[in-house]
């Protein structure tokens, strides 16, 4: 019998071991930079004329990886490979799926470093951030591996005189997974993997930011013998080849993690019914928040200080559970404000490949040029008390910026920024502070520091989100501990890394037999 599930440790980069390993990482990763990726379909790779040149966004003369892009044709090619790969890979033994997983989950392990470094060269995470993202990868596989085991046995039933009955999962099919650049490897190799393992296979479209992340995975996968057709690799234009995934009548579902525009724009898509489909389609959908941090005047000010600093400028705010919004009563509101200061003061900007680096880049031109739009609209709606301007040269470097006195309702309160950008909002008192926390139209994560266990039980039932958390930072769910997915506007809440969510990609079967 399989070992409980446990989740992969962090790296301890204070070890001067560990520094050394990850150096040597680098190098190697360093030393593969500027090759090209093909598509891959079934057994075939595929080199297009049309292709993406990925960059590293810390240094943005650096090339990463030149990408084959897929077009409406090839896409099509992809979705008739996924169906008929399907065939086989649904009557392949669950425990034999999740031992797939575990293969790969115990190469990913042995080559973690490497992994991590490529992320640190196409999606700009420091060392600390690329580690945890590649040990969520870890997590996913094989949690889902064990949820998949776990699925297969013989479930309860009422027992009724005279009859054997049970219920039992089986896949759904052809599935589109639309990852986002931000966890280029945990959410795209989990989403990816808890399909395949539930006996579904798949069309890949990975992130354009970050496809040589995807690139290396597929590479991984083949190594670990992933039968050819079960995970299609299909980088390309979301303009090109996105609707026309979503819409093909051999699509059973989509698994998507990205914004609440195109979220709502693959769920009206696939909600219309094309000629010879024979089922209603699936959305598996993760989109965005506009999180909070609640202070109360009774609380550890030191904590609620540490929460909002890390929760707001890890991974330069680039997550889609980040703090962009500190809410704090009026008692303490000046005394957080400038502890946040003192602690957003020792953040360093830099290249992501250097340990000393707090905060790297952001991903990419488009995504500098809009936060630094928004961080102007921020001082007509409030007042830039840190940060506020670019952060150096040479990559998409942008300070952290804190800003104060914004109003429940200004946009920067409002619109997800997806940058390190964060708004100080006053609150006369709890109730307050719990209205403005439910203000938006996410509901995905948020935060409350306090010591009052009665305004932590009010908020326990009151706060709208889907993952909440008490005294300490609203990011960084594990797999397994905190499923993770949100309300409203977040998305279905898929609670990624729990109990539930193989169940998204299976459909339950009822057999009655009578005696």
């Amino acid at each position: 019998m399989r070992e409980p599930y446990q989740n992969e440790p962090f790296t301890d980069f204070t070890i001067s071991d560990r520094i050394d390993e990850f150096q040597e990482a680098l190098r190697k990763v360093e030393s593969e930079l500027g090759k090209e990726y093909l598509i891959k379909i079934g057994a075939d790779r595929i080199e297009t004329t049309t292709k993406r040149r990925s960059i590293n966004p810390s240094q943005t003369t650096q090339l990463v990886g030149i990408v084959s892009q897929a077009d409406q044709a090839l896409a099509h090619k992809a979705i008739l490979a996924a169906a008929a790969a399907f065939d086989n890979w649904k009557r392949v033994a669950p425990s034999t799926r999740s031992r797939m997983l575990y293969k790969a989950a115990a190469s990913l392990r042995r080559r973690k470093h490497e992994f991590s470094a490529w992320l640190v060269y196409e999606a700009g995470k420091s060392w600390a951030e690329a580690d945890a993202d590649t040990a969520e990868t870890i997590d996913f596989m094989e949690y889902y591996g064990r949820e998949m085991e776990r699925l297969s046995e013989r479930q309860p039933l009422v027992p009724y005189p005279g009859e054997d009955n049970e219920v039992f999962y089986i896949p759904l099919g052809v599935g589109v997974i639309i990852p986002p650049w931000n966890f280029p490897l945990a959410i795209m190799a989990g989403m990816t993997m808890a399909a395949i393992v539930a006996g579904n296979t798949v069309v890949l479209k990975p992130a354009s930011a970050t496809a040589v992340v995807a690139a290396k995975f597929i590479e991984l996968l083949e190594e670990a013998g992933l039968p050819d057709g079960v995970v299609n690799f299909l980088p390309g234009s979301g303009t090109e080849i996105g609707d026309y995934l979503v819409e093909h009548p051999l699509t059973r579902f989509i698994c998507f993690t990205g914004s609440r525009e195109v979220g709502l724009r693959i769920n009206e898509r696939a909600a219309t019914v094309q000629q010879d489909q024979k089922w209603i389609k699936r959305v598996v959908a993760e989109m965005g928040g506009k999180d909070t941090i609640i202070v109360d005047e009774d609380c550890d000010l030191d904590l609620a200080a540490e929460a909002i600093t890390v929760s707001a400028f890890g991974y330069a705010g680039q997550k889609c559970s980040a703090c962009s919004r500190a809410v704090v009563l009026e008692a303490v509101y000046d005394a957080v404000i400038a502890k946040v200061i003192e602690r957003t003061k020792q953040l360093k900007v830099g290249k992501a490949n250097e340990l000393t680096s707090h905060i790297g880049p952001v991903i990419d031109e488009r995504a500098y040029f809009s936060i630094l739009k928004y961080i102007e609209v921020g001082r007509s709606e409030g007042t830039v008390v840190y940060g506020g301007s670019k952060g150096g040269n040479g990559g998409y470097f942008i300070e952290p910026t804190i800003i104060k006195d914004v109003e429940p309702y200004a946009r920067i309160a409002q619109e997800e920024i997806f940058g390190p950008v964060l708004a100080f909002i006053r609150a006369a008192n709890f109730e307050a502070a719990i209205d403005i926390a439910n203000n938006t139209e996410y509901g995905l994560t948020g935060a409350i520091i306090s010591r009052n266990r009665s305004k932590l039980e009010q908020a326990r039932e009151q706060f709208h989100v889907g993952n909440l958390y008490f005294n300490r930072k609203c990011t960084g769910a594990l797999v397994g501990v905190q499923p993770f997915g949100g309300f409203n506007m977040s998305g279905t809440n898929s609670k990624a890394g729990g109990r539930d969510y193989l169940l998204l990609f299976m459909q339950s079967k009822v057999v009655t037999e009578r005696f």
